[in-house]
């Protein structure tokens, strides 16, 4: 497999796209991509997260959020379970090079794909393929651990592969934790703040046993939101945005929620299959968006949650 993704990369002009609101393992991804197997351009249509946006400029990474994909011999995506996380009319030609880690929707079956979703991060099959390319630059072995960091909520939810491909990285870049940990650090804004506490003013949760569910709704900042809630003892939490007629939910659970059964990203990519939205991700952090009423959205989670919830306490395997 290997063998054949590096054919393809390997002298050829390329595009590579990431998904909307681009965060820093999309961004890593890309990027050691792109300085291992040059020329190639970084876009990201969508734009970027706060931390990708912060490192990008730290490590002088060029990334266009305007996007011409033009006659390139290579479109490749990474770190994107589905063309519609992709913003923007942009062509994406058949037998173009698909490389994630989500669970696979369906929606590349077009695309020569590459996806391993036992990684926890898009970063760790990254690092594979370029591990054997000569003068590795510093900034690339950081902008992968970067990815593998923030995938895994600062390695909290890493298994013991993440923790070898980590491993690996810091020792052949020279690297030490606290250089890569400070390439990330952001205090929270004032903003952020304030979003965190409304959202939790207007929360809700439900119950079954000694687990709990919570939701809410925000303006912005949803992940962080998420984490709020979880910090105050929901074991899920659910926070959604409503912009016109679009709606975004981002998710979080805590990894004891997932070892008892607990997969938000299947959940969620279920759940937009059935209402022709646009869902998935991991077991403790996944989101959905598309067109549609965040309250009800919230609702349906809630519900399906719920019934996981009762699932877990009964003893039941997973449906």
């Amino acid at each position: 497999m290997l063998a054949h993704v590096t054919e393809r990369l390997r002298g050829r002009e390329k595009v590579i796209l990431v998904h909307g609101n681009a965060d820093m393992d999309a961004i890593g991804s890309a990027y050691a991509l792109a300085e291992c197997f040059p020329p190639a351009r970084i876009y990201a249509p969508g734009g970027l997260d706060r931390i990708s946006r912060m490192v990008t400029e730290k490590l002088g990474i060029d990334v266009k959020e305007s996007c011409d994909a033009g006659d390139h011999e290579l479109i490749v995506v990474v770190d994107t379970s589905s063309p519609d996380q992709i913003e923007g009319d942009i062509d994406i030609p058949d037998g173009s090079l698909v490389i994630d880690h989500h669970k696979p929707t369906g929606k590349w079956s077009s695309m020569d794909l590459i996806c391993d979703d036992a990684r926890a991060a898009c970063s760790e099959i990254i690092w594979n393929i370029v591990k054997d390319c000569p003068d590795i630059g510093r900034n690339v072995y950081l902008a992968l651990l970067g990815g593998m960091i923030t995938d895994t909520g600062h390695l909290q939810f890493a298994n013991a592969a993440t923790l070898r491909s980590f491993s690996e990285i810091m020792e052949r870049g020279g690297l030490e934790m606290d250089e890569v940990l400070s390439l990330m650090k952001m205090e929270q804004s004032m903003s952020e703040r304030s979003a965190v506490v409304k959202c939790m003013g207007r929360s809700r949760f439900e119950r079954v046993g000694d687990m709990l569910v919570a939701v809410s709704l925000s303006g912005s900042f949803e992940a962080s939101c998420c984490k709020g809630l979880l910090s105050a003892g929901a074991d899920v939490a659910f926070v959604a945005s409503q912009r016109d007629d679009v709606f975004r939910i981002s998710s979080r659970a805590t990894q004891e929620m997932v070892r008892r059964g607990i997969h938000l990203g299947d959940m969620l990519s279920d759940l937009g299959a059935e209402t022709y939205t646009d869902g998935g991700g991991h077991g403790a952090a996944a989101g959905i968006s598309g067109i549609g009423d965040a309250e009800a959205m919230l609702n349906i989670c809630v519900k399906r949650t719920m019934d996981e919830f009762r699932r877990i306490k009964s003893g039941s395997e997973p449906v």
